[in-house]
C-alpha cells in the first residue's frame, strides 16, 4: 500500500473535522467523574456525533485480521487497559484515581480524524499525574519531530526520548498510521523509532500520532473481546493522540481547538 497525500481543500475539511472532534473529546473528558458509567460515555459520544451532522470512524469498522467489527464509537480503556476498551459490551462504573482513555474517530464531509486524550477521574496519585505529564509531553515532541523533509523514525525516537528518561516504558508493538480517507492508512508511525529511518514526510501527509506509555515493562496481550489491548504485568497505562497534517510551514494539529 502507497501513502495517500490530501488535498489542501481536502486538509480544511480534516480542519473543521478535527475541531468539532477536539469538542466532543473535551466534553466527553468533563463527564469523567467516579461513579459515571462507560456505557453512558458511548451513549454521550454517539449523542454528540449525531449533533454535530458527523459520523462514528469506529462503530462497524472491521481492521484486517479482526473476527468482528469494532462495536462502539468511543474507545474507553480504564487502568491497565491500553487501547480499544469496549464501553458498551460490559457496563462499568468509573472508580476515584482511574486513568481513562477516551479514543475517537470522526468522519466529517466523508475525512476521517482520530484523536484520543487520557483523563484522571477526580483524584489520582502520584505516579498517575507523572504517567500523565509524561504521555502528553511525548506526543508534543513527536508532534514537533513531524516536520516535511524529516521521517516518520524521527517521530518514534523523539517519543522514546521523553520515554525513557522517565521510569515508564513505550509500548512497541502498538502505533500511529496515516489517516484520512480511511481509519488506518500507511505509513507506521512508530513510538520508538529511529532517527533517519522509515518514510520520509512530506507536505500533504496525514497522521495520527499517538504515544502509549505503561507504568511497567512495554509488554501487551490482547483480551478475549479481540479488541482491548492490555498491559501484560498488569501496570496502568496512558495514551494520546492528534490527528497532524504535514505542511511546508510544519506539523499542523487538526484535531484541535486552537
Amino acid at each position: 500500500m502507497s501513502i495517500e497525500l490530501k488535498s489542501q481543500a481536502e486538509i480544511e475539511i480534516l480542519k473543521e473535522g478535527g475541531k468539532r472532534h477536539a469538542q466532543i473529546l473535551s466534553d466527553l473528558s468533563a463527564l469523567v467523574k467516579p461513579g459515571v458509567s462507560t456505557f453512558f460515555l458511548e451513549q454521550e459520544a454517539r449523542r454528540m456525533i449525531e449533533a454535530m451532522g458527523d459520523k462514528s470512524a469506529f462503530l462497524g469498522y472491521k481492521p484486517r485480521g479482526a473476527r468482528r467489527p469494532f462495536p462502539a464509537a468511543l474507545c474507553v480503556s480504564i487502568n491497565n487497559e491500553i487501547v480499544h476498551g469496549i464501553p458498551n459490551e460490559v457496563e462499568r462504573l468509573l472508580n476515584e484515581g482511574d486513568l481513562v482513555s477516551l479514543d475517537l474517530g470522526l468522519v466529517h464531509e466523508g475525512l476521517i480524524t482520530d484523536s484520543a486524550v487520557t483523563v484522571s477521574c477526580g483524584a489520582v496519585d502520584d505516579e498517575a499525574r507523572e504517567l500523565l505529564r509524561v504521555g502528553k509531553e511525548a506526543l508534543q515532541r513527536g508532534i514537533e519531530a513531524a516536520q516535511g523533509g524529516n521521517y516518520v523514525g524521527d517521530i518514534g525516537a523523539a517519543i522514546d526520548a521523553v520515554v525513557s528518561k522517565s521510569n515508564f516504558s513505550s509500548v512497541t508493538d502498538l502505533a500511529g498510521h496515516g489517516v484520512g480517507y480511511k481509519v488506518h492508512e500507511e505509513p507506521f508511525v512508530p513510538n520508538v523509532g529511529k532517527a533517519g529511518a522509515g518514510e520520509k514526510l512530506v507536505p500533504g501527509m496525514v497522521i495520527a500520532i499517538e504515544p502509549m506509555v505503561n507504568a511497567g515493562t512495554p509488554e501487551i496481550k490482547l483480551l478475549k473481546d479481540g479488541y482491548t489491548f492490555v498491559t501484560r504485568d498488569g501496570e496502568r497505562s496512558v495514551h494520546f493522540e492528534h490527528t497532524i497534517a504535514i505542511t511546508e510551514k510544519g506539523p499542523i494539529i487538526l484535531t484541535s481547538n486552537d
